[in-house]
């Protein structure tokens, strides 16, 4: 076993030791166990990233075994130095807030007290640079009191966490890369991640379609770029896509309505060394009111955007509000109706993909997942936008998915490229065989191999044409086809022809008449049986 595996199996550990003290507090399934669970791993990992800090900047911590009883013999002055010269990104934490510290309380009288105000002070500290944003200006801060979630015997539910936060260090694996961290915090949140009572509801953009979007987008040396997801769920995308282009040469943007997807993203941009994106995370709604604007109050432009957006949702309550001059610009091709029967099947994405298209640069990309009906929609909606992206030439292609490529949900997804700068052929990929399908719960899940995801991103760069698999085709093309983004349909239908000799042929035809005249034969005898038969049947009262 490698390093990084010994760590991934401990942290891991560390997870389901904090879920089995909820279930033993009876939080187990409950709605706030992810809050607790979430929080208690945030705090554990901003506590040791300050050690891990001052130890690099102080060989007095940092060649000792008793660092904390060093560290108590520095003056506040000399700490408040320390702390000035840690990076931005770095929490900074009050020796009386360290884990060590809680633990050595653990005797005192309302030790939940003690514990919660551990937590909600570190928030307060450190609010100017972790707090998540609400569209009007409210701070969401790191920590809440989380005692509260537990009805009986707090102090000893905050005694049992801490005592599980102390033999453990994440001081060994500050240094491990995004595939790390992409794993532990898919693990962290693995059971809030279903649409079913008291679960987180977000569907989590599996990493292959991740990775297959941030490398068809950005193939190159890339600097200074802003991201955008105006849907960004716990924000999986948007890490792919910095990880793809480096953590230090971009600027995360996002916004979501869920007050859980922003607290998660937050978690995210944290383990991914992207704090400094943290003040653009919004929660909000970004069809009706979105954030990011200029200063003039146009909306920001961006150079990249990825999003899988809610494919249906009802949005009856707000739809009304749209309809303004505004807008007209931002849904060119119109707002979706909605159902009088089933208002929740109002197809919600079609406007994210308009807001997206809005929101580009001149010469920005986007990655988008579609339903994959939309690539061939005869008309309304559907059709104006892709019509749009090929008489403006801003497509650069489609990749048709496998089907359940998500577990939780059954449609049929494909990936929309959008570039502004694309004014050459557009390659059109069906990866739709690819794939193999694996159990995931009660659900099929289909997972492509890394083999099968390079072939996707080697192919879609290249812009290669390969028989029932891609094929590169001009705008032109396109109009040709009413508009259709399904490579199916451009696939060339091939026959293919064996030469044989005349007395091969002669035989085969023979034989073609051989087998003509028995099935003759065999249909005559039936038809005589069937008539004898027929004659025979009379009537009964």
């Amino acid at each position: 076993m490698t390093k990084t595996q010994q760590f991934e199996q401990q942290t891991k550990a560390l997870i389901d030791n904090i879920k089995k003290v909820c279930a033993n507090f009876g939080l187990g399934n409950d709605g706030n166990e992810f809050k607790v669970i979430t929080q208690v791993f945030l705090y554990k990992f901003l506590n040791d990233k300050y050690v891990f800090e001052l130890k690099k900047l102080d060989k007095r911590l940092s060649d000792v075994d008793n660092w904390e009883d060093v560290f108590a013999t520095f003056s506040e002055k000399e700490v408040a130095k320390l702390n000035m010269r840690l990076k931005p990104s770095v929490a900074k934490i009050r020796p009386d807030h360290f884990i060590s510290s809680l633990f050595n309380s653990q005797e005192k009288p309302n030790f939940a007290e003690i514990f919660d105000t551990t937590l909600t002070d570190i928030a307060k500290d450190n609010s100017d640079i972790f707090s998540v944003l609400t569209e009007g200006g409210e701070k969401i801060v790191l920590f809440e009191n989380l005692s509260k979630y537990v009805t009986d015997n707090r102090d000893q539910f905050c005694k049992a966490i801490v005592n599980k936060l102390v033999d453990f260090s994440f001081e060994n694996i500050f240094d491990e890369k995004f595939d790390f961290y992409a794993t532990i915090f898919e693990y962290l949140i693995k059971d809030y991640n279903t649409n079913s009572g008291g679960k987180y509801a977000e569907y989590f953009t599996p990493h292959a379609v991740s990775k297959i979007m941030a490398r068809c987008l950005v193939n190159g040396e890339v600097n200074n770029a802003t991201c955008y997801d105006p849907s960004a769920g716990s924000g999986t995308l948007l890490m792919n896509l910095a990880h793809q282009i480096g953590e230090d040469k971009c600027t995360i943007y996002s916004q979501d309505i869920s007050q859980k997807s922003s607290s998660l993203l937050r978690l995210n941009l944290v383990l991914n060394d992207l704090v400094h994106s943290i003040h653009n995370i919004i929660k909000g709604n970004t069809i009706l009111d979105p954030y990011h604007k200029q200063a003039n109050g146009e909306l920001e432009k961006f150079d990249y955007i990825v999003s899988n957006p809610p494919f249906k949702l009802d949005f009856s309550d707000f739809s009304a509000d749209l309809e303004t001059k505004a807008n007209q610009e931002r849904f060119f091709a119109g707002i979706p109706k909605v159902p009088a029967k089933k208002k929740e099947s109002m197809a919600i994405y079609l406007m994210f993909i308009q807001h997206i298209m809005y929101s580009l640069k001149d010469d920005g990309k986007a990655a988008i997942v579609v339903p994959t009906g939309f690539i061939t929609a005869q008309s309304g909606i559907d059709k104006k936008i892709r019509q749009k992206l090929i008489d403006e030439k801003m497509l650069a292609g489609v990749v048709s998915m496998p089907s359940n490529i998500f577990a939780n949900t059954g449609t049929n997804v494909s990936i929309l490229f959008i570039d502004k700068a694309n004014k050459g052929d557009v390659v059109l990929i069906d990866a739709s065989n690819l794939g193999e399908t694996i159990k995931d719960g009660k659900n099929q899940k289909t997972v492509l191999t890394h083999a099968e995801e390079d072939q996707i991103i080697d192919t879609f760069n290249k812009k290669e044409a390969v028989d029932d698999f891609s094929v590169v085709v001009s705008y032109d093309d396109i109009a040709t086809k009413n508009y259709s983004l399904s490579a199916g349909q451009y696939f060339e239908v091939k026959i293919e022809y064996v030469d044989i000799t005349e007395q091969e042929f002669d035989s085969k035809v023979k034989g073609f008449e051989t087998s003509l005249r028995n099935m003759f034969s065999e249909s005559k005898t039936l038809e005589t049986t069937i008539l004898q038969r027929l004659g025979h049947l009379k009537y009964e009262k």
